[in-house]
């Protein structure tokens, strides 16, 4: 069957074809998942996708996939946030960073954005996302290496960094500058280097699980209820997308 997945930093075209027989594609930008619609895939998969100097993957080329009879599935990064606002429309999300965003109890894009480098270097990380901080900070305070005030001030903490800011590092010297205690902090930091949560990580992985049961289980021609309207904003889309290649990967940001 012919599936998409749009992925990058999150996770590797190699790891994810242990997992999921498909089309790896690098992070979406906007016209990117319409252009994999046309050759209609029975389901893509959105994972990561570029933001800031490229623009973002739309909401429209997402519901006119579906429309096409095509099943979108959103997890990890920018598709967790594109299925917590078009779940209502059948975009279907999978994982824990997804259920924090349709429940509401994230609504920032920063939450999952991360600085990488390009996809000859591997995306190699430069920040850490904000999910992933929250989840290992609240892991760390399960198993009791962090107190509930210490977690929730260390959240704070890294909240008021810059996205692109956000790393370990930077956070452990920020929270030695304000005064946290020492002790603490040592055991924290172990814990971060022997148990550190990859929300993301995780998601991605049980997006494309998810997505395998499902094609295994047989997977019907999407249907959707919901009427397409062809605005002079989608024409633009459509017609730039239709005009201009995907855009190089080297060096953006990510969602």
């Amino acid at each position: 069957m012919n599936v998409v997945i749009f992925a990058g930093p999150t996770l590797s075209a190699s790891e994810g074809a242990r997992v999921l027989d498909a089309t790896y594609l690098p992070p979406a930008a906007q016209g990117d998942l319409y252009r994999a619609a046309l050759g209609k895939p029975v389901a893509i998969g959105l994972i990561d996708g570029y933001f800031e100097r490229v623009p973002s993957v739309s909401h429209k080329e997402i519901l006119w996939a579906m429309k096409q009879g095509v099943h979108v599935f959103g997890a990890a990064s920018i598709g967790a946030l594109r299925a917590a606002e078009l779940s209502a429309f059948g975009m279907e999300g999978v994982g824990e960073i997804f259920k924090s965003f349709e429940s509401g109890a994230l609504e920032d894009d920063d939450e999952v954005a991360v600085v990488h480098a390009d996809a000859e270097d591997g995306y190699r990380p430069f920040s850490e996302a904000m999910v992933n901080l929250r989840a290992t900070l609240q892991a760390a305070q399960a198993t009791g290496v962090l107190g509930e005030d210490t977690r929730s001030t260390l959240e704070f903490f890294a909240k008021g960094l810059f996205h692109a800011d956000r790393t370990w590092p930077a956070l452990f010297q920020q929270a030695q500058e304000t005064g946290l205690d020492a002790a603490g902090l040592d055991a924290f930091r172990r814990f971060v280097t022997e148990h550190r949560v990859d929300q993301k990580r995780l998601d991605a992985f049980e997006l494309l699980q998810t997505l395998r049961a499902r094609l295994e289980a047989g997977l019907p021609p999407k249907d959707t209820r919901f009427a397409f309207f062809h605005t002079d904003a989608w024409e633009h889309v459509r017609q730039k997308a239709e005009a201009t290649p995907s855009p190089d990967p080297a060096s953006f940001r990510y969602l």
